[in-house]
């Protein structure tokens, strides 16, 4: 069975940093890509950043690009989202995805973790 589990979201200061884990069980890092999206009340799903499974190319949406980073440790099978320079409007549950490929259909999600950054 595939689990994608989350862990590191709180409640953070604009201006902030937080780190997000997540650790994949049922597979391993080289059949899928691992990615990162979050959902803001009233808001749309969307997508943040992406680690590929073939090369390691990593991808980030505009809103994010400069202060986040994805990383992975394949030994754990674990991906993490590193958040620099937090702003209000990155408050949201942050789910963890898997793929065959980024860019891909999703085929795999977390539960999700909330972050929160205050003014």
């Amino acid at each position: 069975e595939v689990q994608l589990v989350e862990s590191g979201g709180g409640l953070v200061q604009a201006g902030g940093s937080l780190r997000l884990s997540c650790t994949a069980s049922g597979f391993t890092g080289d059949d899928y890509a691992l990615g990162w999206f979050r959902q803001a009340p009233g808001k749309e799903r969307e997508g943040l950043s992406c680690i590929s499974s073939s090369d390691g190319s990593t991808y980030y949406a505009g809103s994010v690009k400069g202060r986040f980073t994805i990383s992975s440790d394949n030994a754990k099978n674990t991906v993490y989202l590193q958040m620099n320079s937090l702003k209000p409007e990155d408050t949201a549950v942050y789910y963890c995805a898997a793929g065959i490929e980024c860019g891909a259909e999703t085929d795999y999600w977390g539960q999700g973790t909330q972050v929160t950054v205050s003014s």
